[in-house]
């Protein structure tokens, strides 16, 4: 753990009471107001039209973003987002872009109002630029907000917003990624709130210090002028609204939005039962050279219409896989807008006073300054959310009404590969820097009644889009040898997971290596793991073919299809690395599908050949797996019985047993608790055979089949090999019901994992 820095807590912000940060401001900041009345008198026409006009503002701002930015990802990825705050920086409408960062944006402006306020002061024409994640507005370095204040008649009226990641901002490794790195020295040097623009002018000097420190120094400066332009246009549009409808009446509105958002989560909370539910998550390795596992635990707790989210007990931070509090808050904004709050505007300051966050300090996901937080959001922060999913969907499939939000774990992670070199196809070369951003195309969770979108997306990124092939071979010396969906990388289930895909390229039109770093997790322990005795998707890998003949082929007329094909000899990478790319080797990442619902052993043998039949799963998964015997792509039905019973025959005899209980369960009279369990009074039973599993009166864990054998156990989705990345002995894990082999939970863990699902004892009361 690296040593504390005295001083360095002046930069930790954390949410603020409004009333209380009102009256720190100096009286030479005055802020508008509304009363409470006001708010109370809004004609709903006039709150739905002024709501409707914020949206379009920051959609808006959004789309000036993009269109002045020439990094791909703005614009390809849509790696993004941009808000609206009141004056005292509550989030009234965040974008639709990356959701994780909706729980930095207000910090930052938090830290301005009390450090900022007096000295330079806050004034009219103000724009200010911060990538300090400890202060906030993102959640490591590369993510960088420029934010401004809006006035009206000399009042503090609003703040926008804008943040996009950007390609790199100097450090140590390519991109900004350090994989070695032990402290925030080695990686991208953290900046506190400064003023960029001033009486409406960008600022040279400051611009300069800015981008001065970048490897791509002009897409930097137009990001940054990308994003003064785009709180231009938030500022002009919001005072065309101030304008036409009035000041008192536009606040109002965003206050009443905030409030509205707030009352119908709090409703929604207070129709699901209170309870307890607890989830553990896993980091693999946490820098280079290292073979730990590192854990993060998450204990939710609903009490009434409020959520705490406890992560007493996680691990201390380490190498450069933490996040800082504004990571930890992203990653529970990540899981709680896409399930609690679907159907309700997103305005994340009423949101987010409906739970509070426990957490030590110095923990990988609340790491103290001087911690490495390089890979803050798609490690911890990205695992944070991941576990939050996981106690939500738990809590959400108890309600019948609520049960369609739930969802099992999607791409669970980001697999980062940065490739820069020497473009030598022009008349000079010139330096290159690509952050690989296929991964975008990651799997989708499985819900209860439909499977995971294939190749769908990310969870903390709804309108997130995976690259154009053909852009990237016109910016990049890079060949794309194919970008695919892989099969069996959706984790099995009743419903399954969405599929995930692969990437090989070459280097090509360039004559020199290209440097490459690596930054990855879910490469030994699954992190899209499923639910209700869902499998997990598959896990993640990245392969350097040295030796590789990629031009001799292509010139020969050949079209390698596999890593084999490639000839020369794969290299496994770490999940974190530097390295590099010789020209004609290839680079091949396959990244993570979602997770799995429901025993695969259940899904419908006719939804298995269709899947089948479309290449999302191949036929010895399907016999292997799902159970499912195919004849020229029919199922065959008295071979696939058969084959079923043989499978859940094999669960029993490789198991061992719990003593079984002879008690049996009413289903007719018993209350849902998932796909596979049900309650009635104190008794938790199976819901498909009625097998008695536990009376609470005298023992709240489950009576089930338990079982640790090999991950390839999982099925071929599970693609590396966990002793090639950490020391810990990972295991696949299914327990299941003694009656019927019904699966209850399956998952790729640690053999010291601690099986939550098997305490059931918050599900006797409401």
């Amino acid at each position: 753990m690296t040593m504390p820095i005295p001083g360095s807590e002046h930069f930790a912000s954390r949410p603020a009471d409004p009333a209380e940060l009102a009256a720190q401001l100096p009286g030479t900041l005055e802020i508008h107001q509304v009363a409470q009345d006001r708010i109370d008198e809004l004609d709903p026409l006039t709150y739905e039209v002024i709501r409707h006009r914020l949206w379009s503002v920051t959609e808006e701002m959004g789309e000036a973003l993009k269109r002045m930015s020439g990094s791909p990802i703005v614009t390809d990825a849509n790696d993004f987002d941009f808000a609206i705050c009141d004056e005292l920086g509550q989030e009234v409408q965040v974008g639709l872009y990356n959701t994780m960062l909706v729980g930095a944006v207000d910090l930052a402006i938090y830290w301005t109002l009390r450090h900022r306020a007096t000295n330079p002061g806050i004034r009219e024409g103000d724009m200010f630029l911060c990538n300090d994640p400890w202060v906030g507005g993102g959640l490591h370095q590369n993510d960088v907000i420029v934010y401004q204040p809006v006035f009206h008649d000399g009042k503090l009226f609003a703040w926008t917003s804008a943040i996009c990641h950007e390609p790199d901002l100097g450090g140590v490794g390519l991109g900004s990624f350090s994989p070695a790195a032990q402290d925030v020295f080695s990686e991208a040097l953290p900046t506190p709130p400064v003023k960029v623009v001033r009486d409406f002018q960008l600022q040279d000097d400051v611009a300069d210090l800015w981008v001065r420190r970048s490897r791509v120094p002009m897409l930097v400066s137009l990001d940054l002028r990308a994003k003064v332009g785009a709180n231009t246009v938030g500022r002009k549009r919001l005072h065309e609204v101030i304008d036409q409808y009035g000041a008192d009446t536009v606040k109002a509105v965003m206050k009443r939005m905030m409030s509205d958002a707030e009352g119908r989560l709090r409703e929604k909370l207070r129709a699901l039962p209170d309870g307890t539910w607890k989830a553990t998550g896993y980091q693999d390795q946490s820098h280079e050279g290292d073979r730990g596992v590192h854990k993060i635990e998450l204990a939710m707790s609903k009490r009434d219409d409020r959520l705490t989210f406890d992560f007493t007990g996680t691990d201390p931070q380490a190498g450069v896989i933490n996040c800082t509090y504004a990571g930890m808050r992203g990653g529970v904004m990540l899981a709680l807008l896409p399930m609690l709050a679907q159907d309700i505007p997103w305005s994340a300051g009423g949101l987010m006073r409906c739970f509070d966050l426990v957490s030590e300090e110095g923990t990988i996901n609340n790491a103290t300054f001087p911690a490495a937080v390089g890979r803050g959001p798609i490690g911890p922060a990205w695992l944070t959310g991941t576990l939050v999913a996981e106690c939500l969907s738990q809590l959400l499939d108890c309600s019948p009404d609520l049960g369609r939000s739930v969802q099992a774990a999607c791409c669970g992670t980001w697999d980062t590969a940065v490739v820069a070199g020497l473009d030598q196809r022009g008349d000079a070369p010139v330096p290159f820097l690509n952050i690989m951003m296929e991964p975008m195309a990651g799997g989708y969770g499985a819900r209860p009644t439909v499977d995971g979108m294939d190749t769908g997306g990310l969870f903390c990124i709804p309108m997130g889009r995976v690259p154009d092939v053909e852009m990237t071979e016109f910016l990049y010396p890079l060949l794309t040898l194919w970008r695919r969906e892989e099969p069996d990388s959706g984790g099995p289930g009743r419903q399954r997971g969405g599929v995930s895909a692969s990437l090989a390229v070459a280097l090509y039109g360039s004559e020199v290596p290209a440097g490459l770093v690596f930054a990855s997790a879910g490469k030994a322990v699954s992190q899209n793991g499923g639910l209700a005795g869902g499998y997990p998707g598959n896990t993640g890998l990245e392969v350097l073919v040295r030796g590789a003949d990629v031009h001799g082929a292509l010139a020969s007329g050949r079209i390698p299809q596999s890593v084999e094909d490639f000839g020369g000899e794969a290299e496994i990478a770490p999940c974190y690395a530097q390295s590099y790319l010789a020209p004609g080797e290839v680079l091949y990442m396959n990244w993570q599908g979602g997770g799995g619902y429901g025993d695969p052993l259940r899904r419908d043998p006719e939804a298995v050949a269709h899947d089948v039949r479309e290449l999302k799963v191949t036929a010895s998964a399907a016999a292997d797996v799902y159970g499912v015997v195919l004849s020229d792509s029919q199922v065959d039905v008295s071979a696939t019985a058969a084959r079923r019973a043989e499978l859940a025959s094999r669960r029993r005899d490789r198991s061992q047993p719990d003593p079984v209980s002879e008690g049996r369960v009413d289903l007719a009279e018993a209350r849902r608790i998932d796909d596979n369990l049900v309650v009635a009074g104190s008794v938790v039973g199976c819901a498909h055979c009625g097998q008695q599993l536990a009376d609470t009166t005298v023992d709240a864990t489950l009576a089930l089949l338990r079982y640790d054998g090999p991950v390839a156990e999982a099925g071929p989705q599970i693609v590396s090999n966990p002793a090639d990345y950490v020391d810990d002995e990972v295991v696949f894990r299914q327990l299941s019901c003694p009656g019927c082999q019904a699966a209850i939970y399956s998952g790729v863990v640690p053999k010291a994992h601690v099986d939550h699902v098997a305490d059931v004892s918050r599900f006797v009361t409401r």
